[in-house]
């Protein structure tokens, strides 16, 4: 009877299902649909996910419902395709088939418990379970005397071990602390962070979290799912890359002028394979250029370093994925050749995708000739040059730096500026600069300390050391900025500074977040000249207004008056809510301004990536709001480098977009283990096609 029963109910939802109305639309190249539950309850703001091999390099598309469930998948290339539906609070529905102009019921349902549930949520909010060492913990820590709070410990903490990946996806939740001290050790680079930060402090928060996940405790909130604005956007992803591709960035215009290049290719680089990447989005397709290494280069696992004058060979590399420590079994060991590892791509007018590389070893005796004369320059270790890719010749340009690089950017004078040194700035004057003409180098060629005026009489006095990480021109008053996160792979300490340079008086400032604010890693400027900054160990966005500083000349606290912190959107860590301002448990990786309007939110949109909530975060000045740009497939999506092209001023809102990459490392702990490049598109609603 029981059986029967069961048989009636089941008929009967199946018959509402086919009663619920689905809207439906007229084109060619769209699959549609509803999205319900097993009770026939419309699915609002969940994702409905489209997938194929058929084309040249694997494709999906992703869209969210609207309030009555419905989704249309827009401008699909002709192909069989599997549509699911993952959404919070749900399992995933089962793949259907669908081909172009066939409309769907997609059915759901409910996740029995709430680890299943949790199973779909970002890493950030298993990472918000984390709770910091006590107070008396940390005192008796070997850092006591740098990490003055709990607070700061995490700030610290969270900035280090996302470096690569997400603290809190499925592969980093260990169901016991002997797995992290192994883990640890199978990254030397991570086990070396672990130790700034105290490693058997590390070990012991660990430690607990691991039990109270094996215990079956899971995040204290849910994820809300997308409302509003939120539900507008389309993501389309190719995959490109290879099985243990480090796709570190991508580009696909000149940062100047998003109008270039219209419809064309993508560009990334491969910092583990030496490769540049590329995807033409008409056609589908993926290639790759390998990249030649330079003489004598070696790969970040033996990467080296010999001091000018010096008979003495030290170890001068990022141990990560291949890289254990000594006598610690890794199945990756060996697998990563990289001698070049490229970074950062930046494309300008004349066709040219330029990068930082490694072209020569790390040794003081390989320096340009005229680089030897300046103390700074010969007698410290930095790492990468310059080199750049011709898309017209197709001829990979090898270029030799007095300094070391990792970000670059050009001004308005065609002068590439270049961050990734611990001691200076430097610059590449491309007008001047002619690969042909090797004697061009040193003309073309300049670098600075830009010391900073500690006492106010307007002499730079004192350096400023640390790891130049982001770099951003300022067109308003023509001066350079960086962001110089603390820790890592330099002794601890500090909250870190974005620094700025005037390359008319050769002058340093530097400026340090205030409390709770931590770590700024990269740098934008808006059309006023204020500089945006993500503060990656806080999990604040900042805005730094130099206008508004009683003073400028110091080494670092002067002018707290000229910051501004939003918290950005998600969980904060466990035990820190009391804490004033505390930021959330999300990390940014990266920050990326929108002058030109090429995502449709409005010109100065600033783009903050999520690298531990699969998201990017689009923030208005204006209002102050957040909208959040959840990827909620593959999990694991650490965002990076962003880019805004315009394919089509005049063609709504499918002739603009933004462009990331999933530049996971390793790849492997991704959802699906291969990378991709992703673009956003917004249209006016959930169901514009």
């Amino acid at each position: 009877a029981s059986s029967g029963r069961n048989l009636m109910i089941k008929k009967y939802f199946v018959f509402l299902l086919a009663l619920i109305p689905i809207a439906v639309y007229a084109a060619n190249d769209i699959v549609q649909g509803k999205v319900v539950n097993v009770d026939g309850t419309p699915e609002a703001g969940v994702w409905v996910i489209a997938e194929t091999e058929e084309l040249p390099t694997h494709y999906r598309k992703i869209v969210v419902t609207d309030d009555e469930g419905n989704f249309v998948l827009p401008e699909m290339p002709k192909a069989t395709y599997d549509i699911w539906v993952r959404g919070y609070g749900l399992s995933d529905s089962k793949k259907n088939k669908a081909k172009l102009g066939d409309t769907l019921s997609l059915r759901v349902e409910d996740a029995k418990t709430a680890t299943a549930a949790a199973a779909a949520y970002p890493a950030n909010y298993w990472m918000s379970m984390i709770e910091a060492p006590s107070k008396e913990a940390l005192k008796k820590s070997k850092f006591g005397d740098v990490y003055k709070t709990p607070d700061d410990w995490l700030s610290q903490f969270k900035h280090d071990c996302n470096f690569c990946h997400q603290l809190g996806s499925v592969r980093t939740r260990f169901p016991n602390v002997e797995l992290y001290d192994y883990g640890l050790k199978k990254s030397a680079t991570m086990n070396h962070v672990a130790q700034q930060l105290d490693r058997e402090l590390v070990l012991s928060v660990l430690d607990k979290w691991a039990k109270r996940m094996s215990a079956g405790e899971v995040p204290r909130e849910a994820p809300p799912r997308p409302t509003g604005i939120e539900r507008n956007f389309v993501i389309t992803q190719w995959e490109w890359g290879a099985e243990y591709s480090y796709a570190h960035d991508e580009v696909s215009t000149d940062k100047r002028n998003p109008f270039l290049y219209p419809d064309g290719p993508i560009y990334g680089v491969d910092l583990n394979l030496d490769k540049l990447l590329i995807v033409d989005p008409i056609a589908h397709t993926t290639s790759s250029v390998d990249i030649p290494a330079g003489e004598n280069t070696e790969d970040w696992c033996n990467n080296t370093y010999k001091p000018l004058g010096s008979d003495e060979i030290l170890p001068f590399s990022a141990k990560i994925l291949g890289c254990p420590e000594p006598g610690i079994y890794s199945p990756y060991e060996g697998v990563i050749d990289n001698p070049v590892n490229a970074h950062n791509p930046m494309m300008d007018a004349k066709g040219r995708v330029w990068m930082t590389m490694q072209v020569r070893r790390e040794w003081g005796e390989d320096l340009p000739e005229f680089c030897k004369k300046d103390p700074v320059i010969a007698n410290n270790p930095h790492h990468r040059q310059i080199g750049y890719y011709d898309t017209k010749t197709k001829e990979i340009v090898q270029i030799d730096s007095c300094f070391g690089t990792h970000h670059l950017q050009f001004d308005d004078n065609e002068v590439l500026w270049f961050s990734g040194d611990g001691h200076v700035v430097g610059w590449l004057d491309t007008k001047i600069y002619d690969h042909k003409d090797p004697k061009s180098l040193e003309k073309a060629m300049g670098w600075s300390e830009g010391k900073v005026d500690s006492d106010g009489d307007g002499t730079g006095d004192t350096s400023i050391y640390g790891f130049r990480y982001g770099i951003i021109h300022n067109s308003v008053d023509d001066s350079i900025w960086i962001g110089m996160p603390p820790g890592g792979l330099y002794p601890p300490g500090g909250r870190g500074y974005i620094l700025r340079y005037d390359p008319k008086t050769g002058l340093g400032e530097a400026y340090a977040p205030p409390a709770p604010g931590y770590a700024s890693r990269s740098v934008e400027v808006d059309s006023e000249g204020n500089i945006w900054t993500g503060l990656s160990g806080s999990g604040h966005l900042a805005k730094f207004e130099r206008s508004k500083c009683k003073q400028t000349w110091g080494t670092g606290d002067q002018c707290p008056e000229g910051w501004t912190l939003w918290k950005t959107p998600g969980p904060t860590f466990k035990g820190l809510k009391e804490v004033d301002n505390a930021g959330s448990a999300d990390r940014h990786y990266y920050i990326w301004m929108d002058n030109f309007n090429t995502l449709g939110m409005g010109k100065g949109t600033v783009m903050l990536n999520g690298t531990a909530s699969d998201s990017l975060l689009a923030f208005r000045p204006d209002t102050e709001t957040f909208t959040k740009i959840r990827i909620p497939y593959p999990l694991v999506s650490y965002t990076r480098g962003l880019d805004g092209r315009i394919d089509d001023e005049k063609g709504g809102w499918k002739g603009r977009g933004l462009w990331f990459t999933n530049g996971l490392d390793p790849i492997m702990q991704s959802e699906v283990p291969r990378s991709y490049v992703g673009h956003v598109q917004l249209r006016p609603s959930p169901t514009s096609h």
